[in-house]
């Protein structure tokens, strides 16, 4: 993986066009070699990715979901490679949207700091979504959609979806 990793990195920076001094490419190896370790250390290690899902929302929005890992019966994984417990409030809606998308899964983040040396994990268990938490993020991810989304024809889309209706607007 270490092997793997180096040289798809020099062939990025090939095709990026990008020279990097013999000190700096050492220290973003060590970075990457500290990170696959960490992984192979982790609760995701050699779990799958699962299967894209559709939330659909109101029949108009519709949202991917697909978190990082999960163990196909109880439990899905989203990791970053930094810091995030407590999680910023954009990897709170891309949970937020997992935990609907994979209802009777429970949700854990996995945080690899590659910044830290050694490399770090962390893990924090989602709380479940409330009610009204589901009807925020809902309604967040419409008004998105609307705003930036793009069409496309459903018979093209995977599922499996998942359909919701529009939550009210907060009053």
């Amino acid at each position: 993986m270490r092997t793997v990793g180096e040289r798809l990195f020099d062939e990025a920076l090939e095709e990026a066009g990008v020279e990097i001094s013999a000190s700096e490419r050492e220290k973003i190896v060590t970075q990457l070699r500290g990170m696959l370790q960490a992984y192979r250390q982790s609760e995701i290690f050699g779990l799958a990715r699962p299967k894209t899902r559709v939330i659909m929302i109101a029949g108009q929005v519709g949202v991917y979901a697909q978190p990082d890992y999960w163990d196909g019966r109880t439990r899905i994984y989203e990791m970053k490679s930094y810091p995030a417990i407590p999680p910023p409030p954009d990897v709170a809606l891309q949970l937020r949207l997992f935990q609907i998308a994979f209802p009777r899964f429970e949700t854990v983040l996995v945080c690899i700091n590659r910044h830290a040396s050694p490399v770090e994990t962390t893990s924090a268990i989602i709380a479940p979504l409330t009610p009204e938490e589901i009807a925020s993020a809902l309604r967040l991810a419409y008004d998105i959609g609307q705003k930036f989304g793009e069409e496309k024809v459903l018979e093209y889309m995977e599922g499996p979806f998942t359909h919701y209706g529009l939550p009210a607007a907060p009053g």
